[in-house]
């Protein structure tokens, strides 16, 4: 009795090992971005199982359940072990959010910049050397706008400083 001949292991070249660890991780373990569900996540238990304890559901099928003599029946729940986790989600949902739109810095640069030049000439500004897009007058007249609308109190500073400059 010899020995068995073995098989040398190769690299193959033909796997995408990125793919696979990729994979892998994603059987793994579920990425949670809610902070409140992800704290009170147990990993022994099911994906169903831990959110009927926080109170939630999986899927909208059997949340309730269609009868054919009649809806005013009562829905039985299970019981909800962390309730403190739907509280603090509507905590946070409940708070006011402030998405306030903005303009960048370049444009605000470039508004004061050709206010400060030409005022109100939108076709002057159109020739600008400092019009680096080509922006045509109308363009331009929607960037100064927007610039009123979402920056009224800079806009009235700015304005009032150069009729200061222009006074003295």
């Amino acid at each position: 009795m010899g020995k068995k001949a073995r098989k040398r292991n190769t690299f193959n070249y033909n796997l995408n090992r990125k793919k696979l660890k990729k994979k892998i991780m994603r059987k793994e373990k579920p990425k949670i971005e809610c902070a409140q569900i992800r704290k009170a996540w147990d990993d022994k238990k099911s994906a169903k199982q831990n959110l009927q304890d926080m109170g939630l559901s999986l899927g909208v099928k059997g949340v309730l359940p269609i009868s054919k003599k009649g809806i005013n029946e009562p829905v039985g729940r299970a019981a909800v072990v962390k309730p403190y986790v739907v509280r603090e989600m509507e905590a946070e949902a409940s708070l006011p959010t402030s998405d306030q739109p903005t303009c960048s810095s370049d444009l605000i640069e470039f508004v004061q910049h050709m206010i400060r030049e030409y005022n109100e000439d939108y076709k002057a500004m159109a020739r600008d050397e400092k019009n680096y897009y080509q922006d045509t007058p109308k363009q331009i007249k929607r960037k100064v706008d927007s610039y009123k609308r979402y920056h009224p109190k800079e806009y009235e500073a700015f304005i009032a400083s150069l009729q200061a400059e222009k006074s003295s």
